[in-house]
C-alpha cells in the first residue's frame, strides 16, 4: 500500500482506514473477489496476485488487467461495468475493500491526511490509464507478431532493458494480446529463427534493439 498511502503516516493511515469504513478480505485462489460486477467499490491486493478477466458470448478469454501486491482495481478504474468481466484469484489472495461512496461522499476535507489520499488515488489512476493506452496500441496491431513486438517494446522502453521476464504464463500472455496459443507459439519460433529475440523460460532477450 506503499503508492496509496504514500506521504501518511501509519497513524493516519489507521484513522484513514476507520474514517472509509474499510474490509480486509481473505481469497483463495481460483476465486470470484467480487460478488457482482456492479458492487461500487476500491479494491487493493494486500497479498497475492489476481486478473480481471474477459469472457465474451462465445467463451472467449482475455486477461484484461494483471494485479499484483498493492494494484488498484474498481468499477470506476477498472473494467468491470459488465457482467462479461470478473475478478480472479491466481493464489491465495487478500484484500482491502473500500467502498466508494464513502470517498466522494465524504464531506469533512480539513484532514491533511485525506487529501493526501486522493492525490495518491488520482497519480495511480492516471497511472492505470496510461497503461490501459499501452494495452491500446498492443491490441490494434494487426497481427500476431506485430502485437508481440510492441508489447516487448513497451516492456523494454519501460524497465530499460532488453530482457524481458514476462510477469505471467505464455497462455496468459497470448489471452493479453488476444491471440490464439498455439499461433502465438508459432510467431515467438519464427522470431527466434529469425534472430529477433532469445528465449528460456519466462525470459525473452531482445536481439533487434
Amino acid at each position: 500500500m506503499k503508492r496509496l498511502f504514500s506521504k501518511i503516516s501509519v497513524n493516519e493511515r489507521e484513522k484513514l482506514l476507520k474514517l472509509l469504513e474499510t474490509n480486509i478480505l481473505s481469497f483463495p485462489k481460483n476465486t470470484a473477489v467480487l460478488s457482482s460486477a456492479k458492487d461500487n467499490v476500491i479494491g487493493i491486493i494486500l497479498e497475492g496476485h489476481a486478473q480481471i478477466i474477459r469472457t465474451d458470448y462465445n467463451g472467449n478469454r482475455t486477461i484484461i488487467e494483471e494485479l499484483d501486491e498493492e494494484s488498484i482495481f474498481g468499477t470506476v478504474i477498472s473494467s468491470l461495468r459488465s457482467d462479461e468481466y470478473e475478478i480472479i484469484t491466481k493464489e491465495n489472495t487478500k484484500v482491502l475493500i473500500i467502498d466508494y461512496s464513502s470517498v466522494i461522499n465524504y464531506q469533512n476535507t480539513n484532514y491533511k491526511y485525506y487529501n493526501q489520499f486522493i492525490k495518491n488515488l488520482l497519480e495511480i489512476t492516471t497511472g492505470i490509464i496510461e497503461e490501459k493506452n499501452e494495452r491500446i496500441e498492443i491490441l490494434t496491431k494487426k497481427t500476431i507478431r506485430d502485437k508481440l513486438l510492441e508489447y516487448f517494446n513497451i516492456y523494454s522502453k519501460k524497465h530499460g532493458t532488453r530482457i524481458i521476464y514476462l510477469p505471467f504464463s505464455y497462455t496468459d500472455l497470448a489471452d493479453y494480446i488476444a491471440a490464439d496459443r498455439s499461433a502465438m507459439s508459432r510467431e515467438l519460433g519464427y522470431l527466434k529463427e529469425e534472430g529477433f529475440i532469445e528465449s528460456k523460460g519466462r525470459r525473452i532477450t531482445l536481439l533487434y534493439r
